[in-house]
């Protein structure tokens, strides 16, 4: 296995057991002994586990990012993207009941520790944010776009946060049903010329 393949085994064996047991729980020798390495050879890649923090959080941005382009080019309406969004608690239901968010867990953990990264993971939520407000302008709603793209935001992290808790499948797929409600209602009506006769659609289906 070449240097490079061996660090991003690092990053991956170190993302893995960040959101498993938390950052401060995992040492750097829980890593090596995951990944198979040496001290020596370890340290070769990391010197710190700072260092793989930040390169774990440089590798969820990467991934964030990849997936906002992936909905981008899967949907073409910008509600069809938010409800892409929504529907990732039901995607991902089964890590967030053993364990939360992804993202909440790590960013709350490091705003606990008051750690130097702290700021560097919540620009997981930003890219987010950013990404929901584009596609809350996109649907007409330029004035409250960040507003929104706040709530839902809330909103999903409320619901991760009580299915860790409760462990409970049917409280996420009723808490999404009832985002998609919320959701449909902020969607701009349709306007059609006076002449047209045809029965409104939602606009949001």
């Amino acid at each position: 296995m070449g240097a490079s393949q061996t660090r991003q085994q690092i990053v991956d064996t170190a993302d893995r057991l960040f959101y498993e047991h938390g950052f401060e729980a995992t040492s750097f020798a829980d890593i090596a002994k995951e990944v198979g390495l040496s001290r020596g050879n370890f340290y070769y890649h990391f010197k710190t586990k700072d260092e793989i923090l930040d390169a774990v959080i440089a590798q969820r941005m990467s991934n964030t990012r990849a997936l906002l382009a992936a909905w981008e080019q899967d949907a073409a309406a910008p509600a069809d993207r938010i409800l892409s969004f929504v529907h990732i608690l039901i995607a991902n239901r089964a890590k967030i009941m053993a364990r939360g968010c992804p993202v909440g867990t790590l960013c709350n953990e490091l705003a606990k520790l008051d750690h130097a990264a702290k700021n560097d993971a919540a620009g997981l939520f930003s890219l987010f944010r950013d990404w929901l407000v584009r596609q809350f302008a996109a649907l007409g709603r330029e004035a409250d776009a960040d507003a929104l793209a706040l709530h839902i935001l809330m909103r999903s992290q409320g619901v991760a946060a009580l299915a860790t808790a409760f462990c409970d499948e049917d409280f996420i797929r009723r808490e999404v049903a009832d985002m998609e409600a919320w959701f449909h209602a902020q969607c701009p009506p349709p306007s059609f010329p006076v002449s047209d006769n045809r029965p409104m659609e939602p606009p949001c289906s």
